[in-house]
């Protein structure tokens, strides 16, 4: 006889056919293919842009990890995919804006945390980001943060520089902001990574 009150189902079943527990999520069940189609379909901003196509999760991060091989040109293959999966947990969870962030409190940083580090297990990367790094990609989002509330969100420049800072030594040239429909962007973001992935290749080789 089932129970009176099951407990409330925490998996999301995957195109790839994984089942990822949010609860205790397994490396074992986290697939680039899953990331990369979930990320393409989030949303930046809840939506809040110009252009006929959403600016999504999966661009954002792409220009993420562009402006931090700027910001450090001697990144590792590996700190480039540490980039590039900055925010892979919100193929999962969505895109939650700040001021939401902040009324959910601890219980949402807990969730995001614990599929980060699923994420980052199941591609060999430490699962927990090393300081100095995470600040320096950090620091990359908010550059896109600023250019993408300026350019696609309808942000002034004065408030965008208060909420996110003005961009040091990155122009709103080196970026690439026009939102793109969401399988093309999907496969951008695939070559991206198998792009690195060769690279992480080379270098364990010559290790």
């Amino acid at each position: 006889m089932p129970p009176a009150n099951p407990p409330p189902r925490a998996w999301q079943r995957m195109l790839s056919g994984r089942r990822l527990d949010l609860v205790d999520p397994s490396p074992l069940d986290v697939e680039i293919t899953d990331i990369a189609h979930g990320l393409a379909r989030v949303a930046r901003w809840n939506g809040q842009t110009i252009g006929d196509h959403a600016f999504s999760v999966a661009q954002h991060s792409l220009v993420v990890e562009q402006i931090f091989l700027r910001l450090r040109p001697s990144a590792s293959p590996d700190e480039c995919l540490v980039a590039l999966l900055h925010d892979a947990p919100e193929y999962v969870i969505g895109d939650m804006i700040s001021p939401f962030k902040a009324i959910m409190g601890g219980d949402y940083k807990k969730v995001e945390r614990r599929l980060e580090e699923a994420v980052h297990l199941r591609f060999g990367l430490p699962p927990v980001t090393p300081k100095a790094l995470k600040a320096l990609i950090k620091r990359a989002d908010r550059i896109s943060a600023f250019f993408e509330a300026t350019e696609l969100a309808g942000f002034s420049e004065k408030e965008a520089a208060k909420l996110f800072g003005r961009p040091r030594g990155i122009s709103r040239d080196m970026v690439s902001l026009d939102p793109l429909p969401a399988t093309e962007v999907q496969g951008d973001f695939v070559r991206r990574y198998d792009e690195i992935e060769t690279l992480r290749g080379h270098a364990r080789k010559r290790a």
